[in-house]
């Protein structure tokens, strides 16, 4: 009861916490559900036609490239299409500052004018796994492809690229 009154004092509205996945994110989680999975030091690389670029779109399946399309495991049923690759980039931090920590790429088909496209997407999956585990996983790409990304990730913070390791600037040849 409140002390005006004879009306019941209403009860505390008590918060539910959501399962919900932010998988993009600014700022660390370490409420409920923390530790499954951060992707928030995850970038999304597309190549396509030999430039590299970022393509926040990616991480949903709704990159430039991949609307409009309708994707097979089929790789027959896309005899046309072009060859596109998805780079997951993991960043991370070590005493002297961030670094590309996990590279992978993962490729798939695209025919835009048929609107067809080819994807493995538990090839993409197991991937973007590798590049948060911080592997690095780039031997499906080609020089051109290799250059772009390199070209891609120099450009975008020089400094990171000075930092990261020698087993990635020798798989793109850098």
């Amino acid at each position: 009861m409140t002390e005006q009154g004879n009306t019941p004092e209403e009860p505390a509205v008590k918060e539910k916490k959501s399962l919900s996945l932010n998988v993009v994110s600014n700022k660390k989680h370490r409420g409920f559900g923390a530790g499954s999975i951060d992707l928030s030091d995850v970038a999304c690389v597309m190549i396509d036609e030999g430039v590299a670029y970022i393509d926040v779109g990616i991480m949903h399946a709704k990159s430039k490239v991949e609307r409009g399309i309708k994707f097979t495991p089929n790789k027959e049923d896309t005899p046309n299409g072009r060859p596109c690759w998805i780079v997951w980039v993991a960043v991370d931090r070590n005493e002297e500052g961030a670094y590309y920590a996990g590279v992978t790429s993962c490729e798939m088909l695209v025919d835009s004018e048929a609107k067809r496209g080819w994807k493995i997407l538990a090839d993409h999956v197991n991937r973007l796994d590798y590049a948060i585990k911080r592997r690095y996983m780039l031997d499906n790409l080609g020089e051109t492809e290799k250059a772009a990304l390199r070209k891609l990730l120099v450009e975008h913070n020089a400094e990171w690229w000075d930092r990261s390791p020698a087993e990635l600037k020798d798989a793109l040849g850098g």
